[in-house]
């Protein structure tokens, strides 16, 4: 069954190119296989500006792109942003080794590092905390470290990069935003976010079944069971 959004994207896209009529079926055939790729950005954006009534674009670059899709471009990498801060398994690395520069002693983070941070129970001495692309450490008020720390990191992914789960769930996030944002109609609002609980549903569950999480991960849990 297809999602409402893609739904609407889908009839807007075949309504553009051949009128309301009936289709042959290799055209049914080409639908078909364009649903079942992976969401590239293109889609998502078309997915976007479909919601507000627009015909979709073939490409995100050049001079010819119309402002909505520019607008809708960057609602997406703010909503793609901000989903992806929360922290999922998919995007976060434990034991990423951080080592200080030779000449400033100072750690560089990655340029995509969202959020870091270090094991309290390893390093009781440290409070990490992210200032710009450097770790600096709270408690002893420095960004120079003596030696190399293991943190755990949650990057920004390119959206291609991100499983089809959560490309889907920030689409219909972003087509909530954009369209509220464009047209203010609650109505449209009500339905957009109705896919987008049942979007997040399913983004969370298989971000958590690839997790395989056990109540044993906890730090607190294992400190009990040790006594």
């Amino acid at each position: 069954m297809l999602h409402r959004v893609t739904e609407v994207t889908l009839f807007l896209s075949v309504l553009g190119r051949s009128g309301f009529v009936p289709l042959p079926f290799t055209d049914f055939l080409y639908i078909s296989i364009f649903i079942m790729a992976l969401t590239t950005k293109l889609n998502a954006v078309n997915t976007m500006i479909s919601v507000i009534g627009e015909a979709p674009v073939n490409t995100l670059g050049g001079t010819a792109v119309p402002v909505s899709v520019v607008q809708a471009e960057a609602v997406l990498d703010e909503t793609s942003k901000a989903i992806q801060s929360e922290g999922w398994h998919f995007n976060t690395e434990h034991e990423y080794v951080l080592t200080p520069d030779a000449s400033t002693s100072k750690i560089n983070l990655p340029s995509n590092t969202l959020r870091v941070d270090l094991d309290p129970q390893i390093y009781t001495d440290s409070d990490p905390v992210q200032r710009g692309l450097l770790l600096y450490d709270r408690k002893k008020h420095t960004d120079v470290w003596t030696k190399e720390v293991k943190a755990s990191i949650t990057f920004e992914l390119d959206f291609t990069d991100m499983p089809e789960q959560f490309r889907h769930y920030i689409t219909v996030k972003s087509a909530r935003i954009f369209a509220n944002r464009f047209l203010g109609s609650r109505e449209i609002e009500g339905f957009a976010l109705r896919d987008e609980i049942e979007a997040k549903a399913r983004a969370i569950d298989s971000d958590s079944e690839n997790a395989d999480r056990t109540i044993f991960d906890h730090y607190s849990v294992l400190r009990v069971l040790d006594r």
